[in-house]
This record gives structure tokens, C-alpha cells and sequence, in this order.
């Protein structure tokens, strides 16, 4: 490892701490864990009503805490079971009222950051975001993440316009977008088959193999 990738993996060691921190002051602050505020906002970014193996998988934990944090939210009012859209005999999650209203608060818990972030000039801002779902997409390649970034998505095409301000080109809607509009979660994300996947990791990842 060289000391350049040493010195990015302290840094983003102690962002992680600032917003570790900021999530239990945040949740704790309303009687709820980290993991049930990120399940709270997984649920309400979800496109359809996820199950709770999909939950655990986003989350990076284990179906056991998972289906814990879920007990809790669901004795608090926050979420509620329903039947699964695509198998009517499993059961999956959606929210209640109330647990939409802490879906928002959930939200503003990494505030901190991002208003840190907000200080950089929108080249730095676009330059930091690809570098994060780069980060995110290889994470994801190894197995120790589940994301919806484009850089996994079957509607991705890196560098479609080259030399252009925006590069990169969505074919879910059709249009062209740059860095700053990449997504990190988004609800439209469909899997890359594997074509599609070898061009991301080439052209967008610039790995080879």
C-alpha cells in the first residue's frame, strides 16, 4: 500500500468517527440506535418496500441486528410489515407516519459533514463525489458493501461524451449528467449484467480484468 492510500484511509477513518458520532448523538437524541436510523432512511429511499435479508444487505450487517432493530421500530410505530411486492407470501417494511417524520430527521444526522462539504468549490465538491462512489463501487466488487451507486447500475454509461462537462450519460432517462449529479443511492438502480459491468470497471474504475 502506498503512503498516499495510507494517509486516504486515516482520513476517511476519522470522517467515520465524526459521523458515527454525530449518529448517536442524533439517534439517541430521539430514542433510536444508528442501525434503526439507517434502516428508517433505507426504507424510505427504497423504490418498493424492502425485505429485511435486503435490509441487512445494504446495511452491511447482520440479519440477526437487523431483524433486532426492526423489532424495535416496529414496537415504537415507525415502521409497519406488509406484504412483499413481488411475492405476496414474504413480508417486507414500509413506514408509518411517524416513522416518515424520523426518515427526515434521520437525514440531517450526517448535517455536519455535509455542511463542511459545502465549503468546497463545486469542481472539489464534483472531483470528491466520483472518488466516493469509485471508493463505494470497489467496496462493493469485494463483497464488504451493497450500494445503488451508478457505478454499478445496468443504466450507467461512463464517459459517453467525452470532453464534454457532462460525461457520463443516464439511459433510465435518457440524458447526460456529470460528476456532481453521480448517485450514491439511487432508487432507479438496476444491476450491470456483466458487459455493462466490464465497461464500468474499465472506463469508469479503470480496472482492468
Amino acid at each position: 500500500m502506498s503512503e498516499t492510500a495510507s494517509r486516504i484511509a486515516d482520513g476517511l477513518g476519522r470522517l467515520a468517527r465524526v459521523l458515527r458520532k454525530g449518529a448517536w448523538e442524533g439517534a439517541g437524541a430521539r430514542g433510536l440506535t444508528p442501525t434503526q436510523g439507517e434502516i428508517l432512511r433505507h426504507v424510505a429511499a427504497a423504490a418498493s418496500p424492502p425485505r429485511l435479508g435486503a435490509i441487512a444487505k445494504a446495511l452491511g450487517v447482520r440479519p440477526a441486528t437487523a431483524s433486532k432493530a426492526v423489532s424495535a421500530l416496529l414496537d415504537k410505530g415507525l415502521v409497519q410489515k406488509t406484504a412483499a411486492p413481488e411475492d405476496a407470501r414474504a413480508l417486507a417494511l414500509t413506514l408509518t407516519a411517524k416513522g416518515r417524520r424520523e426518515a427526515t430527521r434521520a437525514e440531517a444526522w450526517p448535517e455536519v459533514v455535509a455542511s463542511v462539504a459545502a465549503g468546497l468549490d463545486e469542481d472539489e465538491q464534483a472531483v470528491l463525489l466520483r472518488s466516493i462512489v469509485k471508493l463505494i463501487r470497489r467496496l462493493q466488487l469485494r463483497g464488504e458493501i451493497d450500494a445503488r451507486t451508478c457505478a454499478g447500475c445496468a443504466y450507467f454509461r461512463p464517459y459517453a461524451h467525452p470532453r464534454s462537462a457532462a460525461p457520463h450519460h443516464c439511459a433510465f432517462v435518457d440524458a447526460p449528467f456529470g460528476d456532481a449529479a453521480l448517485r450514491v443511492d439511487c432508487p432507479d438502480f438496476v444491476e450491470a449484467p456483466e458487459g455493462i459491468a466490464n465497461e464500468i470497471r474499465t472506463r469508469f474504475l479503470r480496472v482492468v480484468g
